[in-house]
């Protein structure tokens, strides 16, 4: 059975929440890039979730002021009112429509018991490294900013509930933002409706993180050290829990997350299209670029020309994770042909996200890599069988769009 638990959540006053929201503070690659944003609109979340902002270059990003920067800045946005705290515990519903496509998500608080019991299933490692940042930042904040990207198997009575409440209540946010995705937002308060929704996720077994997962392990942390701080702990305080928003998989977009590389690893272009051929079925497709239309197909951009390439029989699998395109071309090309073992650290790699555009590899291309490969995005039902199996994806193998946005829910720990 999976906890799914309603909370008073913090969130913006209406006129507030479009210019609070702001993405995820991972998806700047720097301190300039949130920075820029944050100069931009002042109130753009990032000035708590990437603190270091509100400093000069100087000051560490990770040094205590920071995280205590923050903290102040988002009780302080409490007591003059840009944001406000619900009085009851709620769940409530996010919708994020892009291109048309809606996906919509339950916001509740999910349970480091899950978590740690995997109920709540992981396909990626996490780095420690990477842990101690948002640990920092919940821990001192007193608050879990950023939510948990969670999918489970859609559920008849969530479904029923969620669009009787879209249907029947005004939303209490609908704006679109920079990026033209609109964000919609309603609370769920009727207390009937509330206890469904909780006795409909205790019937469901699995729920699977679909992205954040150091955000997840992180919070995770932080409740274990409050549990041996707090040695009678109940279970039912806040830090057993963690912000996240619940999506039926069917809703969800996962887009490619496509391949560069930087050399040829001291091969001639005859060699390496000889090895190529190895392997795959090559089409030239001359200047178009080329987007796989199905699994087991790659576009390559290589000297100004796009290829189509498919796998040969012989190298696909029915394994659920070297069955997947993602290790079909780490197996048989990063690895056998560029000497590329180690795909999370090895530099000769690089990864760019499938919102970007096949222009974006084509660009890079031109810039500072050799050539680049075009994925057909893995499925959401691909994530669950590597979950449900207890393995792990190579790394970067999804991108979902859209990005939750930080700053419109907010679960304090207090």
């Amino acid at each position: 059975m999976a906890i799914v638990r309603p909370f008073k959540g913090i969130r913006p006053n209406e006129e507030a929440a479009s210019q609070v929201a702001a993405l995820p503070y991972d998806v700047y690659n720097n301190r300039e890039e949130a920075l820029e944003v944050v100069e931009k609109c002042p109130m753009s979340f990032l000035r708590i979730d990437r603190a270091e902002t509100n400093f000069d270059a100087s000051v560490d990003m990770y040094s205590l002021q920071v995280y205590e920067k923050a903290r102040d800045i988002l009780w302080g946005m409490l007591d003059d009112g840009t944001f406000i705290q619900d009085g009851q515990p709620c769940y409530y519903i996010y919708a994020l429509t892009m291109n048309g496509k809606a996906q919509t998500g339950l916001v509740a608080c999910a349970s480091i018991d899950d978590y740690k019991n995997n109920v709540i299933k992981k396909h990626e490692n996490t780095r420690a490294s990477k842990e101690v940042d948002r640990i920092n930042h919940v821990d001192i904040c007193n608050a879990q900013t950023g939510p948990i990207f969670l999918a489970y198997r859609k559920d008849p009575t969530v479904d029923m509930i969620v669009n009787k409440v879209k249907n029947g209540k005004p939303p209490v946010y609908n704006f679109v933002s920079e990026d033209d995705v609109r964000h919609t937002v309603w609370v769920i308060d009727d207390m009937d409706d509330i206890e469904q929704i909780r006795e409909a996720f205790e019937e469901i077994d699995r729920i699977y993180i679909a992205d954040g997962h150091h955000r997840a392990a992180s919070a995770v942390k932080v409740g274990l050290k409050r549990r041996r701080a707090n040695p009678g702990y109940t279970g039912g305080e806040e830090f057993n829990y963690f912000l996240s928003v619940f999506f039926p998989g069917d809703h969800l977009t996962i887009l490619p997350y496509n391949r560069l590389v930087r050399d040829l690893n001291g091969l001639t272009e005859d060699m390496f299209m000889t090895q190529l051929e190895e392997k795959f079925e090559i089409r030239k497709v001359g200047k178009e670029p080329s987007r796989p239309v199905k699994k087991g197909t790659f576009g390559m951009y290589f000297k100004e020309e796009w290829y189509e390439l498919t796998a040969r029989p012989e190298i696909l699998s029915d394994d659920v994770v070297d069955g997947l395109d993602v290790s079909i071309l780490q197996n048989n090309v990063m690895a056998s042909i560029f000497g590329i073992y180690n795909p999370k650290t090895d530099r000769r790699i690089d990864y760019v996200g499938g919102i970007r555009g096949l222009e974006e590899l084509e660009r890079r291309c031109h810039e500072d890599m050799t050539l680049a490969f075009s994925m057909y995005p893995t499925s959401i039902e691909e994530l669950f069988a590597v979950a449900d199996a207890n393995r792990l994806m190579p790394p970067k193998s999804t991108w979902f769009e859209p990005k939750l946005r930080s700053g419109l829910f907010i679960h304090s720990l207090k």
